[in-house]
């Protein structure tokens, strides 16, 4: 039987970093505590919002070491642990599962086009083997646009039959019958849109919440929208952050999600740096930003 505590409003969250472009955990922590306090049910850390795959693998483990150290509930976080190599992706997992971490998100096997289902049932099948999970569960993610290589529907009911270990997916696509098509084809599994716009209607569904970018800045109003599903005050405060994410997606979401953020606290170009290949915002587009942001409602600047 299938059962995790990671529903809900989840957020992806960003991960700051220093002028070196090396991850600045002293920031990120009190980060992190606000999203736990201020309407977010979980966090995934090291996701694509958090640039994970702009880092290495020792500076992806010292994050995990960071939150794990500063005290933070590990059974509210998803820790992002796919990389190309596969022996990779077995260590930064089975380092998620020794500190505590509740679940490990793991990307497909990506640069190569083409690959197969039965290699992607392979692939996974190595990760489980290799790694001890302890009270891991292991998530995928779909992201294709980003990948090049989609978890087919079929592949991904065929692993949750093999592998009770699976709990879930994220689903970054921003195709929601792909989301409910995993729903109906693999019923026991948690299946995240990555839109705060899905929540109102999250249980008709059949979705388990969601995990979106975005929810750095919207997490008290998608909190509203989670808890008060098929209820005009639901369907309100999730048409709120959708208008909200609507504007942060205009340009390069992870780099305005991270320009908003610097904003909030205060650190404009301290939290807008991002690492490279992506594109900073300007502290000039930041304070746009803001204006647009308390148009919509969410108002950053004090």
């Amino acid at each position: 039987m299938r059962s995790s505590q990671l529903r809900g409003v989840i957020a992806a969250t960003a991960t700051p970093v220093h002028p070196d472009f090396s991850p600045d955990t002293d920031t990120l922590v009190p980060h992190l505590r606000k999203l736990l306090e201020g309407g977010c049910d979980a966090i995934n850390l090291l996701g694509t919002t958090g640039e994970a795959n702009s880092f290495s693998l020792r500076q992806r483990l010292a994050v995990m070491q960071s939150v794990k150290d500063a005290g933070l509930p590990l059974d509210r976080f998803m820790v992002g642990t796919g990389v190309c190599s596969l022996d990779e992706t077995c260590l930064l997992t089975q380092a998620a599962a020794d500190l505590g971490f509740a679940g490990a998100l793991v990307l497909p096997p990506f640069f190569y086009p083409g690959i197969e289902a039965d290699a992607l049932v392979s692939y996974i099948g190595s990760v489980v083997e290799r790694v001890v999970p302890g009270q891991l569960a292991l998530y995928l993610y779909h992201i294709p646009q980003n990948t090049g290589v989609p978890w087919p529907v079929e592949v991904v009911a065929e692993l949750a039959r093999r592998h009770p270990v699976l709990r879930g997916i994220k689903d970054s696509s921003g195709d929601l019958s792909y989301s409910r098509g995993v729903v109906a084809a693999a019923p026991g599994l948690d299946v995240f849109p990555s839109s705060e716009a899905t929540l109102c209607d999250a249980g008709k569904d059949g979705f388990a919440g969601c995990i979106s970018a975005t929810t750095n800045l919207t997490a008290e109003v998608s909190q509203r929208a989670w808890r008060h599903q098929d209820s005009d005050a639901g369907r309100d405060a999730a048409a709120q952050a959708a208008a909200q994410r609507s504007v942060l997606a205009r340009k390069a979401l992870v780099s305005s999600v991270k320009a908003a953020l610097g904003v909030l606290y205060g650190d404009i170009d301290g939290w807008r740096r991002t690492c490279p290949p992506l594109s900073a915002r300007s502290a000039h587009e930041a304070r746009e930003l803001s204006e647009e942001l308390e148009q919509a409602g969410l108002a950053l600047a004090s």
